[in-house]
């Protein structure tokens, strides 16, 4: 191991079905897996339901990548120029620096697993999730948080194209 490397300290479980759920944004949850905590830092995992038309609204990451895995349905992704719908055992990664969207692309619901490297951003999901149980999640208090974890939102060219053929729902407020 090299010097920088920062290691997990414990062994942690998680079975199926267990983990802290909230809501993200109307049609898009969140389920907790492994916090940055439980891997030294260096990865987050969490589990995304999407319900149908459940949206993502583009954004950027300036701290982390995202590798995902899409575990049910099809969900959708448009990274700059490249789109794609994957269902059932499709990986996708998404490095920082890329605006990015994800979607319910199909007309059940979908679920993904995200893997986030570096750890960080699964402490906005935690806020995110606060705000929503409180009734507080307006659309310009995300924007805020996001601006803070480095993670604005943008609107490219192509978004009003996705939310048309995919019929998504805009999150609101």
């Amino acid at each position: 191991m090299n010097a920088g490397t920062v290691a997990a300290t414990t062994v942690k479980v998680v079975k199926p079905g267990e983990g802290r759920r909230g809501g993200l944004m109307p049609g898009v949850g969140v389920i907790f897996k492994i916090d940055g905590a439980d891997s030294g830092g260096a990865l987050a995992v969490v589990e995304h339901p999407f319900e149908v038309g459940g949206f993502v609204p583009p954004h950027v990451h300036h701290r982390e990548d995202e590798f995902s895995i899409v575990l049910e349905g099809e969900i959708g992704f448009r990274s700059e120029d490249k789109e794609i719908v994957l269902g059932p055992g499709g990986y996708i990664v998404k490095p920082r620096g890329e605006v990015h969207a994800m979607w319910n692309a199909g007309q059940t619901p979908a679920r993904m697993i995200e893997i986030i490297s570096p750890a960080g951003l699964e402490e906005l999901f935690r806020t995110v999730v606060g705000l929503t149980e409180q009734g507080e999640a307006e659309m310009s208090k995300l924007v805020e948080l996001a601006n803070r974890y480095e993670v604005p939102m943008a609107e490219p060219d192509w978004f009003a194209d996705i939310i048309g053929r995919y019929q998504l729902s805009m999150p609101t407020s």
